[in-house]
């Protein structure tokens, strides 16, 4: 299609970098609702209707009781990492990603149950969260390029000088 780059293969590390979202969600509120119904009949077919239903409530469920769990621990260790005067940024980017799995969770489907699932086990989030601070963080600039000149980047700067108060 013209417009439109080729599609990443599975093994490349950025996903979509050049498409516009606009196409991305599209194809995404596209493509995934007729996968989950597809893949919701196919189970019916095999186990019924009714354990169908019940299967698809029972995950959120408990996918809403894991949440909450989850949640409740990931609200101690940001309360923890502010106490000890260190930036949250761990334990913010778990909480999108316990909010993100929740929603999941709560929309029919066996697809999205199981990104929902990913997204709120502690291992998979918080290989989720380290991936995502990687990309986000910019890594700190030599110690002597910086505006201030050759010499250590961190620590106390003094600067020399006099000053006169003007309201004498």
């Amino acid at each position: 299609m013209p417009g439109f780059p080729a599609w990443p293969l599975a093994g490349d590390s950025v996903m979509l970098a050049g498409m516009a979202p606009f196409p991305v969600f599209l194809l995404l509120f596209l493509l995934v609702p007729l996968a989950e119904i597809y893949f919701l009949i196919v189970v019916g077919g095999w186990i019924g209707a009714l354990p169908t239903v019940l299967l698809v409530v029972a995950t959120a469920i408990a996918g809403a009781a894991l949440a909450r769990y989850q949640g409740f621990a990931t609200l101690q260790r940001l309360q923890a990492t502010l106490a000890r005067g260190e930036a949250p940024a761990l334990e913010v980017l778990e909480g999108v990603l316990l909010l993100i799995g929740a929603l999941l969770l709560l929309t029919p489907g066996f697809f999205t149950d199981l990104a929902g699932f990913i997204c709120l086990l502690p291992p998979t989030r918080r290989w989720l969260a380290l991936r995502g601070l990687k990309r986000m963080i910019v890594p700190p600039s030599d110690p002597g390029s910086g505006p201030s000149g050759p010499g250590p980047a961190s620590g106390p700067r003094t600067l020399e000088g006099e000053f006169r108060r003007d309201d004498d």
